[in-house]
């Protein structure tokens, strides 16, 4: 059958498809192209995505064997197999129970060390955060003995002004009172 064929064969009735020449792909990149350009002919179409495998576990051991193997003589030549695969099925498990073992270690120590960052950075940020608390206080100190060493200087120049003045107020007042008093009690002679 011919893949450029279409589906429906009737003249003058189209088939659902487009004829399409049959590319055989000669390169896994080749393959991947024509995938791609497959998914891209119709993008409103979802694209497959496969599950995740599911992860491998052992058999479990069996509860209660029936067909226990003795070490007596006459055991048959098939019994030798037997024996081989259930040893190979018992290795298997404690090689896998083995690595689940390292992987929990490996986790739990992952975390110990997640958490041991996450507090070591958050002793880091703490000890910034008050070097940078600090700073802010120096500068806001900085800040207000400026503003207060502006106020008094202002308050300086203010009483000044007015200290001149009202010692200008005194000598005029004392003037005054040199005219009117009499030179005895002033203690001029």
């Amino acid at each position: 059958m011919a893949a450029h064929t279409q589906k429906n064969n009737k003249p003058g009735k189209s088939g659902g498809k487009e004829a399409q020449p049959l590319i055989i792909a000669k390169t896994p990149a080749e393959e991947q192209r024509l995938r791609l350009e497959r998914l891209m002919r119709n993008p409103d179409k979802p694209a497959p995505i496969p599950d995740r495998p599911k992860e491998w576990n052992p058999r479990a051991p069996p509860e209660f064997v029936r067909d226990v193997m003795g070490s007596s003589a006459g055991a048959g030549s098939g019994e030798f197999h037997v024996y081989r695969h259930l040893r190979r099925r018992e290795y298997q498990r404690q090689d896998f129970l083995d690595k689940m073992a390292e992987k929990q270690d490996a986790d739990v120590e992952y975390l110990k060390k997640v958490e041991l960052n996450i507090k070591a950075a958050e002793e880091r940020t703490a000890k910034r955060r008050k070097k940078r608390e600090k700073m802010k206080q120096k500068k806001l100190m900085a800040k207000k003995a400026k503003q207060e060493a502006n106020d008094k200087k202002e308050g300086d120049a203010d009483e000044s002004s007015d200290s001149s003045e009202e010692e200008k107020g005194d000598e005029e007042r004392e003037a005054d009172d040199d005219a009117e008093a009499p030179s005895f009690i002033m203690g001029k002679k």
